[in-house]
């Protein structure tokens, strides 16, 4: 007990010195675990910050303080050679962006040269191509051309060719001298004078003073008889007198013969005799003529030469013009009666006929016609009349029967009374004669005319008659041929025809008997026609309007308008701008005559026959090819094809080298038209600008005139008169006219998509405002309309390309009372523009879409914003509809646009369908 107690008390001291050293050593402890890493955390997070390089731990330091462990310093090295490749790589990566640099600079200057290259290329080229066509023009006009044949002008005693062996023997080949009619002799015709010879005073004298106004009117006829290659002698119509008989045959043989240029037979003369009556006698029958041909309406069998003599339509109209709002329309096709026929045979037939002993049906078939076939007929026709199938007009017998040769059908009452008649038939019958051996008569004539004039569609009974010029005029196509066995199954046939045919046929006679049977002007040209024809020599061009120039002052060069300017990426032509350059003329293709005769005198749109050519190519879709220059069209250097670029930079297509002619009809607006001949500076392809001054006040003295770089022709007119817009002036030499308003606002590339889209379509109007005709059903009549359309079947010629063909017909062959409506009102001759073309194509105008600048914004007011404007032009719709006999024009949807053109429509529009 005591040594635990004693323990305690003596061994308490070194104890308590263990426990507070135990607490010592836990409080150091503490101390370091805990605010060492604090002071260290602290340490090495700010001693990268202070400002002595020295004083970086991680850094290099010098003298190798930290490097002292091998493998530290091996790290080091490795590190300061990396940083030292970075610092190279850095700096070639530098150096090599600044040669890329330079490098891109030489490529565009490398791009810029090819550019400037291939633009000096293209120009040698469109100079190298302009020389050669220079060159070959050249090399054309210093070789020798063929030389005309050598004209033989006979003697005045010459005898001529030898006798044929019977006059009934004569031909072209046996009785014509072609000697004297070369195909470069120009057809010269003399005509002698109707009182040089005794019968003269024996002609009729409305006769006799027609045929002197054609004469004086026509283009081959020759005061010099010694170059003459046909003569004309007027024998008739004869009119008899109780004081002056006429002369025998043999009298009038002896006279004949003793014509200053008879030379002993005839030959190459042309015995006219026109006749105004149903009853003319055939006083030629028993006269021998020699080889003298004969036209006449009245012929035998016997006396009648195939191939030499002519049928002729008689002389209806001598004096006086057809009233063409006498003339029906064409339309409805269908009238009031299928068919009539008035007339009255004038002798039985059998009294007519030798008497012959009986025979049966069939061998009068085999032989000459039997004699009752006009017992057959008219007991057939009466039998149509009497079923009352169809509602027919026939009658047999006449109060008032015209005089007519024997076995003839006589003509009813007066000539009026008859047309009346025919204005309401849909057919009417041509019976011929019931003697075979009468092959041609005037009254038959004048059936066949009357029926062509009033619209009714002849029907011919009778295979053995000839109508007139048969020869060159294809009758099927207006007329229908029966013979007479089949008279009974006429009906059927008559019915059996569709609307379309009947309205073909019926327009084909409008325009045979316009162009061939009308006016005694119309009668002797085609007698001329037709014996030129029949020996293949070229008709005469048609004459050009001269052109009596203004002289005028240049001003100042035309500057540019740069709304003009603006065609963004479109190449409107070449490079270097074309000199003028006409079209290739119609030198004359002396094939033609012979390959295309047939056609040309049977073709609705103009008989190039008839008329005579105009000095520049025709071309046409029916002519079936193109006779540029008479070769056909050349293809210099072929079309470009190719990418849009090679399109643009060429005009491509069959005639690659082409221009046009810009024809302006202006009337004292010198401001304006200053404005749009500057308009025209710099517009590819154009050859000339002909201004036609329409006023009788003479520009101003002190107007200066823009100089474009191109002709300017302005041309005085005789009088003001819309009609002078399409003259066929002499200044114009290129085929495509671009006629053209004072006032009208077209931008050159607009103009050059028209020019493109009319060279493929180079029969047919081709411009920008388009319009369209109604048919008002109230007041039945039709109406000019100006609306927008999705339709449209006129296109105006204030801005449109069309063929100087055109300009022709329009001046010389299409009716004068459509030119004498456009004087009277100042208005309508785009109207009558549209009329003619769609009347000899038969297809509608191509419009083409411009970007509605058509007209210049502030100019003066025009004529069409008078209020009396459209009640003008609603007029003149239905007159020129009564003088063609019917409504011409035609719909189309068809609208040419160009892909780099937007449409704009209002709002409240629907979009038409186009066609790009």
């Amino acid at each position: 007990m005591q040594r635990n107690g004693g323990g305690v008390g003596v061994g308490g001291q070194p104890w308590m010195f263990r426990r507070v050293r135990l607490t010592w050593l836990s409080f150091m402890l503490f101390f370091i675990l805990v605010f060492f890493p604090l002071i260290a955390h602290y340490y090495l997070t700010t001693i990268d910050e202070a400002g002595d390089r020295d004083k970086h731990i991680f850094g290099p330091r010098p003298g190798g303080e930290l490097c002292e462990a091998k493998h530290v310093q091996d790290l080091c090295r490795i590190r300061e050679s990396v940083s030292e490749e970075l610092l190279q790589l850095e700096a070639k990566r530098q150096e090599l962006n600044g040669e890329i640099a330079r490098l891109n600079l030489r490529i565009e200057a490398c791009k810029r040269s090819i550019d400037s290259a291939k633009q000096d290329l293209l120009q040698l080229k469109n100079v190298i191509s302009q020389t050669e066509h220079s060159y070959k023009e050249l090399m054309a006009q210093n070789q020798p051309k063929l030389s005309l044949p050598v004209r033989l002008l006979p003697d005045k005693e010459d005898p001529g060719l030898p006798p044929p062996k019977s006059p009934r023997s004569c031909r072209l080949r046996s009785c014509f001298d072609y000697a004297r009619c070369p195909l470069t002799s120009g057809f010269p015709v003399y005509v002698y004078d109707t009182d040089s010879y005794p019968w003269g005073s024996y002609i009729d004298p409305l006769v006799k003073q027609a045929f002197v106004a054609s004469v004086k009117s026509n283009i081959y006829v020759t005061n010099n008889p010694n170059i003459a290659c046909l003569y004309l002698v007027l024998v008739g119509e004869l009119q008899e007198s109780p004081s002056f008989p006429l002369p025998s045959p043999s009298e009038l043989e002896k006279q004949l013969k003793a014509l200053p240029y008879w030379r002993s037979d005839g030959h190459n003369h042309v015995l006219v005799h026109l006749s105004r009556k149903s009853m003319t006698q055939n006083f030629l029958y028993n006269v021998s003529t020699g080889r003298a041909a004969v036209a006449q309406s009245t012929f035998l069998e016997q006396q009648y030469r195939e191939g030499f003599d002519l049928v002729v339509s008689p002389l209806v109209h001598a004096l006086s013009e057809p009233n063409f709002l006498e003339v029906p329309p064409q339309v409805p096709v269908k009238r009031k009666y299928l068919f009539t026929f008035q007339g009255e045979r004038v002798e039985s037939l059998r009294s007519s006929l030798q008497e012959a002993p009986p025979q049966s049906f069939e061998e009068e078939m085999e032989g000459d016609p039997p004699a009752d076939y006009d017992d057959r007929i008219i007991g057939t026709l009466k039998a149509v009349q009497d079923s009352h199938l169809d509602q027919v007009l026939v009658e047999f017998t006449c109060k008032n029967p015209r005089p007519s040769l024997p076995t003839e059908w006589a003509l009813c009452g007066e000539r009026e009374d008859r047309l009346e008649v025919l204005k309401a038939s849909t057919f009417a019958l041509v019976i011929a004669a019931g003697d075979g051996q009468l092959v041609a008569s005037a009254g038959f004539g004048m059936r066949l005319f009357e029926a062509l004039e009033v619209g009714a569609i002849p029907v011919v009974l009778g295979d053995h008659s000839r109508l007139p010029y048969h020869q060159f005029i294809r009758w099927s196509e207006a007329a229908i041929l029966v013979p007479k066995p089949r008279v009974t199954e006429l009906h059927f046939l008559l019915r059996s025809l569709s609307d379309n045919d009947m309205l073909a046929m019926r327009r084909q006679g409008r325009f045979l008997w316009e162009t061939y049977f009308s006016t005694s002007e119309n009668v002797l040209n085609t007698i001329l026609a037709s014996i030129r024809t029949s020996i293949q020599v070229p008709a005469a061009p048609i004459k050009e309007e001269p052109v009596h120039e203004i002289p005028h002052k240049a001003g100042k060069l035309a500057g540019t308008d740069a709304n003009l300017a603006d065609n963004g990426d479109l190449d409107l032509g070449p490079v270097e701008t074309e000199p003028p350059y006409a079209s290739p003329r119609f030198l004359r293709n002396f094939t033609y005559t012979a390959a295309d005769t047939y056609r040309s005198w049977n073709r609705a749109p103009g008989p190039f026959h008839l008329f005579p050519h105009t000095p520049l190519d025709p071309v046409l879709p029916s002519e079936a090819k193109f006779l540029g220059s008479g070769t056909g069209f050349r293809p210099i250097g072929g079309g470009t094809g190719g990418s849009g670029k090679e399109f643009q930079a060429a005009l491509g297509g069959n005639v690659p080298r082409e221009q046009f002619t810009v024809v302006m009809l202006t009337y004292e607006r010198e401001e304006v038209l200053m404005n749009s001949l500057e308009r025209l500076n710099g517009l590819p392809y154009l050859n000339k600008v002909v201004v036609v001054w329409n006023s009788p006040k003479p520009p101003s003295d002190d107007l200066l005139w823009p100089d474009i770089g191109l002709p300017i022709v302005v041309v005085r007119t005789e009088k003001n008169s819309l009609n002078n817009r399409f003259l066929p002036w002499d200044a114009v030499e290129t085929e495509a006219i671009l006629s053209i308003d004072d006032d009208a606002h077209l931008r050159h590339d607009e103009i050059m998509f028209g020019f493109r889209v009319w060279r493929e379509a180079r029969d047919r109007i081709v411009g920008f405002p388009g319009r369209y005709h109604a048919w008002d059903v109230n007041h039945q009549s039709w109406l000019y309309n100006s609306n927008y359309s999705c339709e449209l079947s006129m296109v105006l010629t204030g801005a449109a390309f069309f063929h100087k063909y055109y300009a022709y017909l329009y001046s010389y062959v299409m009716p004068q009372a459509i030119r004498d409506m456009v004087d009277e009102y100042i208005n309508c001759e785009d109207i009558a523009m549209n009329f003619l073309v769609s009347h000899i194509t038969r297809k509608p105008p191509i419009k083409v879409t411009s970007r509605w600048t058509f007209r210049c914004p502030g100019c003066p007011q025009a004529l069409s914003h008078d209020d009396s404007h459209f009640h003008e032009r609603h007029k003149c719709i239905n007159f020129f509809v009564k003088v063609y006999g019917y409504m011409p024009l035609l719909y189309t949807q068809f609208r040419v646009d160009s892909v780099l053109f937007k449409t704009r429509l209002p709002h409240d529009k629907t979009k038409c369908f186009k066609f790009i």
